[in-house]
């Protein structure tokens, strides 16, 4: 049983990693579809920016209260600002939004895709002449990885400023004070880093969820299977990537 479970998580690996490959073959060789790429973009991206907002400032308004509240005990309130903003950047930003992101445009294009299949219209685009990887993958897949770094940065600025309204209005901390910590506290890196994570998790949300989308069968109850697996398969290995992406980025910026 156990040597089953393995053989098959190793078939898996081998069967994404192939595809994988064609998407980076298909990335860089001709024909260009940009304008699947700009409607993916729209409709991953843009799509994504009212939950994204919302994830961000009701993020950073809890963290100041809590964080606030604590360290009032102990006089610490003036290290909020810097606490919060470091831990929005550096992991809550990145994570929160990723998994919520998963959530959407992971069950949505593996929907998508594999109601496609369902339908035999993949085996159209082949009869065609065309890849599918070409015209299914490639426009999804960067399109997330352009977008969930965007949308990452986004959350983490909307974090920045729901704790400013809290810090300002909870524990009456001037504003310009609290911009000041910020800007005096976050790096370059701490942004460039929220980028590679997203950027990385994107990758993974997006080339998951075309695998699944391909392997659909059994008509809108093999749709609904497909939906399940990506989002909590993406989930699972955003949590546990996210510790060794965490690990290596402070070992190379600090």
């Amino acid at each position: 049983m156990i040597a089953q479970k393995i053989k098959k998580n190793l078939q898996i690996t081998g069967e994404i990693t192939e595809l994988f490959l064609a998407f980076v073959r298909c990335t860089f060789s001709k024909p260009f579809y940009l304008g699947r790429l700009y409607e993916q973009i729209i409709h991953l991206g843009i799509g994504s920016i009212s939950i994204t907002l919302v994830i961000g400032i009701v993020t950073g308004m809890v963290m100041t209260l809590q964080f606030g509240y604590g360290l009032e005990k102990f006089g610490g309130t003036l290290y909020v600002p810097a606490i919060v903003s470091l831990s929005l950047l550096r992991e809550l930003a990145p994570l929160f939004t990723s998994l919520l992101v998963a959530g959407r445009i992971g069950s949505g294009i593996s929907a998508e895709i594999g109601a496609m299949n369902v339908t035999q219209q993949i085996d159209a685009i082949r009869a065609l002449g065309t890849s599918p990887v070409r015209v299914l993958v490639v426009p999804r897949v960067l399109a997330a990885v352009i977008s969930l770094p965007l949308l990452g940065t986004l959350a983490g600025f909307m974090g920045i400023v729901g704790g400013l309204l809290i810090a300002n209005s909870e524990f009456s901390m001037p504003a310009g004070f609290y911009i000041n910590k910020v800007l005096t506290t976050i790096k370059f890196m701490d942004v460039f880093g929220l980028m590679i994570k997203c950027a990385f998790f994107g990758l993974v949300i997006s080339l998951l969820a075309c695998y699944r989308g391909f392997l659909t069968t059994d008509g809108t109850k093999g749709v609904g299977n497909a939906t399940i697996w990506v989002v909590v398969t993406t989930s699972t290995i955003i949590l546990i990537s996210d510790f060794f992406l965490s690990k290596i980025l402070l070992l190379l910026f600090g």
